[in-house]
């Protein structure tokens, strides 16, 4: 049976400074956060996750501490680092930590594993930048034999062997689902779908670039042998009852986080801002009706079966962040979920139909 769409949100924990201009404090954040988490499980939501950052302005430096908060408040909802980057960690810690996390949770517990988007861990936890590829795929396979195997052996580059080694404790039957995010090169992609594993798109440009990515998924993983795994989008978010309602709130809180963020990008001026939110654009900020419509387009090009949103950007209030997440439970989930069945449903008689019956004997 497919699986259905799947929707859920995720954070850094930005310590973007807040609407009366003073910066948000680190315990704050954390509050708030364990809050949308909360409200997210109890609207019906899929998936919670934060990722990982080694820096003052974000609040999360440890996935599985936070989630294993967030597992204590919450009952349904999957929990996912968004990443967890593996290159500078110890995949032996890093799977304790999550199975500890799926023990905690009843079986709720998923890991992103990725490079990083920053490399401020690699001298924080004294790896040499020059071996920053050696490291993820000396990582990764660590990580994936721990998960298949126990007692396990391995050898490679970057840390001590294993011997016969015993690593406790393990998740529950379910297993440890291990997502990869893909950086956006055909390298990244090709490795995920080489392992099998499903993979999350980061989209923060044109969307439609990323429908090549999604095909060369597909055939890497056929040419592996492997059956495709899913494909996860992650966007930067923002809903309210009316566009315009939306795009004005979110405008300065968002051009802020820009700014703090992505200083290459320079300032993001009101017609840049609309142009990203357009029908086409990378940006999700807008109505109900806009969200549910630019989730479908992206999924008739990607195939896409979870989309996670990034919120609460730019010191957007609590209260504005609360009531979008309940819209995006309420008003798009429902509806995205109802289309893709149909969709599904449809493909699916289309294909019975063009089989030839076989006449009996």
């Amino acid at each position: 049976m497919p699986t259905p769409f799947e929707i859920g949100i995720f954070t850094f924990g930005e310590l973007t400074r807040g609407g009366d201009g003073s910066p948000i404090a680190p315990e704050q954040r954390l509050r708030d956060l364990l809050e949308w988490a909360r409200v997210a499980d109890e609207a019906g939501l899929d998936v919670f996750g934060v990722g990982e950052h080694h820096r003052p302005d974000f609040a999360v430096s440890s996935p599985a501490v936070v989630l294993a908060a967030a597992a204590a408040q919450t009952h349904r909802i999957r929990l996912t680092s968004t990443v967890t980057v593996l290159s500078s960690a110890d995949p032996v810690r890093v799977f304790e930590d999550f199975a500890t996390l799926d023990l905690l949770s009843a079986g709720r517990a998923e890991l992103t594993a990725g490079r990083g988007a920053y490399v401020e861990s690699f001298p924080l936890f004294g790896q040499d930048l020059n071996r920053y590829d050696e490291y993820f795929e000396d990582r990764l396979d660590l990580l994936l034999r721990l998960r298949a195997e126990n007692p396990v052996t391995w050898s490679g580059t970057t840390r001590a062997p294993l011997q016969n080694a015993g690593v406790w404790p393990r998740p529950t039957s379910g297993g440890l689902p291990i997502w990869l995010a893909v950086g956006g090169t055909p390298a990244s992609v090709v490795r995920a779908g080489t392992l099998g594993l499903p993979a999350y798109f980061a989209i923060l440009g044109d969307p439609a670039r990323f429908a090549a990515f999604a095909d060369l998924y597909r055939r890497s993983a056929a040419d592996a042998g492997r059956v495709p795994g899913r494909i996860g989008v992650t966007s930067h978010f923002y809903v309210e009852a009316t566009s315009q309602g939306a795009r004005d709130t979110f405008y300065p809180h968002y051009s802020s986080y820009i700014g703090q963020n992505m200083p290459r990008a320079g300032h993001l001026d009101r017609d840049s801002f609309d142009a990203w939110a357009s029908p086409r654009g990378a940006l999700f900020a807008g109505s109900p009706a806009e969200i549910i419509d630019k989730i479908l387009w992206e999924h008739e090009i990607l195939g896409h079966t979870r989309f996670l949103a990034q919120v609460g950007l730019g010191g957007l209030s609590q209260a504005d962040t609360l009531r979008s997440i309940e819209l995006l439970a309420t008003e798009v989930l429902p509806a995205v979920r109802a289309a893709t069945a149909r969709a599904t449903a449809t493909a699916r008689d289309v294909r019975r139909q063009s089989v030839p019956e076989v006449p009996a004997l």
